[in-house]
């Protein structure tokens, strides 16, 4: 490790920064000089980024947190020393914000927010960017005075990530590059406790269907709910955080995802700050926490933090969800679920842990409890390997029991050309999680990918190179369900841009037991082939495109037995930035499946989603997004409705820093709903009838939620 300066009286400098990408161990492109002190309260940073093409730099005026495709700069805090886990405190050239925390092997975790104080300025030579970062923003021990240390400036228009000190990509791993910031005296984290309360009130209409025979439009004038959420930092190092009736309405909306034809669930990230926070505490393999679980909580704590060589997790909550999602003449009505998970990790040797966790869901006489071993080892340079067992114990409301293990084995290499990652996944026919996120019992998975670049590192051309990834399942009786092989190839050029093609061949096999229409075991291909691009060449604009066309399974036919079909999808996102101050995200997804014998068409599934961001200043911002999600559906080829979906929101924002702030929003939702609510008599009964128009508003609402954090 590279030793810092001496920071005791005076600022403390470094330069010679030294890229990591394109050209690992070329001296950085641009000159950078970072100088550093600190006081009894606070560690302040200065980069004096110099820059030979000044206009090229990227700098928005935007929301904290939305600067990922501007010019940075970045300081990581390793105050535990042990290379697993370190603080991120990024700055765009006007000083606009983002915090995160990075755990080596889990990657960066955006979610984390604490208090500090920035400045940034363009200048006529580049930029300058001042932090200052309390120590009672960060966890570390009173005792410990050696911190690893790391600086980063990245410059998108030509692809570069430079460092002090070097980070090269044919060591994989960050943190175990990291510098030794020594010498750090009558420093402490202190007194730090949180409190943030918080009142949200709302007037809506909205349609009721809990009952499902009795649909009908339930509106309020007023309504009110007030909560809060605290923090507590226990002998500087155990972060304990409380919430009492918390609002985890989410103000920032999903990203739209295609969720037709899909056999199994599909993945919606956590957006609710309480949950996002140190959730890397919590990462197994396999993902025994997936906290949308937990939708409804009037209580919640969760425990966090490092104590020696051990990081501590702990969460529990309850779920008022169960029983608000029922008719009240149910009797579950006003039933709550209950959540435990408790996690240990030791670290052992050089970056490598071994772990222990058990996860608990009770509803009533219902349960489902998992625990389970893990082991993550660091070998060399290059190679890592990760392995977990668990098993669960399950009991549902119904009186069904279910009991199994299941195990996961993954392995990878990094280097700078080679990218290598194989795993094997066992899932008896037993094993439930109700706390995590799980697809499919009874199965065994086995798949790699491997990527090779070559390196021209040239004036344009990056880098290019051929990569595959297979995967097959089997159930536990050996017979094979899935058999896939992509195969892709890739160019990589500056100012972000790249694109490349793709060959996916496969073929799945459904039984009986999948769908009780099939008489036998029947395989279905799948073949696509297609093209995807992606550029930042200009300041104002960012795209990513793909399509692909083949042979697709139609899981929703009128028949109800699945059939193959033509399929075609376009993947597309555009982000503009007329002004400085103004971004315009837009998305587009196509899914369109045609018959195999006649080219009719089945179904065709369009997302179209609009988001407008301006930015007024640091702390003020106006969102408007509208999405527009339509499924036109041929009643003679499949078993899908026709559904027509317009929404709009609007979100006002002052954001005087995380914690404090005040929301005021509006949004509305029209849908090709009979307005009468009455059902389709040709589905059985059991879905509404479908207008041609967007004839009904189906819920809107006013809202206003502020919220101030207390700090002592």
């Amino acid at each position: 490790m590279e030793p810092v300066p001496s920071l005791q009286g005076k600022f403390a400098k470094v330069e010679g920064f030294v890229q990591r990408d394109p050209r690992d161990g070329d001296p950085a492109s641009q000159h950078t000089v970072v100088y550093f002190a600190y006081d009894d309260k606070k560690l302040y940073i200065v980069f004096v980024a110099f820059d030979s093409q000044p206009a090229l730099i990227r700098a928005r005026m935007t929301r904290r947190e939305n600067i990922y495709e501007d010019d940075l700069v970045e300081v990581m805090l390793d105050p535990f020393h042990d290379q697993r886990r370190a603080f991120s405190f990024v700055c765009n050239p006007l000083g606009i914000q983002l915090d995160r925390l990075y755990a080596e092997g889990s990657g960066f975790d955006d979610s984390f927010d604490t208090l500090w104080d920035s400045q940034g300025k363009l200048t006529p030579q580049g930029y300058v960017v001042w932090m200052a970062i309390p120590f009672r923003s960060l966890r570390f021990p009173a005792s410990g005075k050696s911190w690893g240390l790391i600086f980063q400036r990245i410059i998108p228009r030509a692809n570069e990530h430079s460092y002090w000190p070097r980070v090269t990509s044919r060591i994989d791993g960050i943190l175990n590059q990291e510098a030794t910031l020594d010498g750090l005296e009558h420093v402490s984290p202190g007194r730090n406790i949180q409190v943030t309360p918080y009142g949200a009130f709302r007037s809506f209409r909205t349609l009721d269907n809990r009952d499902p025979l009795h649909p009908f439009f339930d509106k309020k004038a007023t309504e009110s709910r007030v909560g809060f959420e605290s923090k507590v930092v226990v002998k500087d190092r155990l972060v304990l955080d409380l919430a009492v009736n918390p609002d985890f309405s989410q103000v920032e909306s999903d990203d739209p995802q295609v969720t037709v034809n899909q056999r199994f669930e599909v993945f919606f990230p956590e957006k609710r700050q309480f949950f996002l926070e140190n959730a890397s505490f919590f990462d197994t393999p396999i993902p025994l926490l997936f906290t949308r679980r937990i939708a409804d909580p009037l209580f919640a704590a969760r425990a966090t933090g490092k104590l020696g060589r051990y990081a501590i997790g702990a969460l529990f909550a309850d779920d008022r969800s169960p029983g608000n999602s029922v008719s009240p003449s149910d009797p579950l009505y006003g039933k709550r679920a209950f959540f435990d998970l408790v996690r240990v990790n030791r670290d052992v040797g050089k970056g490598s842990t071994i772990g222990l966790i058990f996860a608990d869901r009770e509803f009533l006489n219902e349960f489902n409890r998992v625990g389970g071993v893990d082991l993550h080892l660091k070998l060399g340079q290059n190679w890592s390997a990760s392995a977990q067992a668990v098993a669960s114990s399950t009991q549902f409301v119904g009186g069904d029991y279910f009991a199994g293990p299941a195990y996961e084995l993954f392995a990878d290499r990094s280097s700078r050309k080679v990218e290598f990652h194989s795993f094997y996944n066992d899932n008896s026919f037993g094993f439930r999680t109700r706390t995590g996120f799980f697809r499919r019992p009874g199965i065994r998975r086995l798949g790699s990918f491997g990527r090779y670049q070559f390196r021209p590192e040239g004036k344009r051309l990056i880098s290019h190179g051929p990569g595959m990834f297979t995967q097959g399942l089997w159930s536990h009786d050996g017979t094979r369900l899935e058999q896939f092989i992509n195969i892709n190839y890739l160019f990589r050029f500056t100012r972000q841009t790249g694109f490349g093609f793709f060959a996916n061949v496969g073929r799945d096999r459904l039984r009986p037991s999948d769908f009780s229409v099939l008489a036998a075991n029947r395989d279905y291909p799948i073949n696509h082939h297609g093209v995807f691009f992606e550029t930042a060449f200009f300041k104002w604009l960012t795209a990513f495109g793909e399509t692909g066309w083949g042979t697709e399974t139609n899981f929703v036919p009128s028949t109800g037995r699945p059939v193959s079909a033509r399929n075609n999808y376009i993947n597309g996102n555009m982000t503009l930035r007329p002004l400085k101050r103004l971004t315009i995200d837009n998305t587009y997804l196509l899914t369109r499946f045609r018959s195999g014998s006649t080219s009719a068409s089945i179904f065709n599934n369009h997302i179209i989603r609009s988001k407008w961001n301006y930015q007024f200043n640091r702390e003020l911002s106006l969102r408007f997004i509208s999405q527009y999600t339509a499924t036109l559906a041929n009643p003679q080829l499949t078993s899908l409705q026709t559904t027509k979906n317009l929404n709009f929101d609007f979100l006002i924002t002052y954001l005087l820093h995380p914690g404090t702030a005040i929301y005021a929003g509006y949004n509305t939702n029209l849908q090709n709903l009979d307005p009468a609510l009455r059902f389709d008599p040709n589905d059985s009964g059991t879905n509404f009838l479908r207008t041609r128009n967007l004839a009904t508003n189906d819920g809107r609402q006013f809202f206003v939620k502020l919220s101030f954090q207390f700090r002592f």
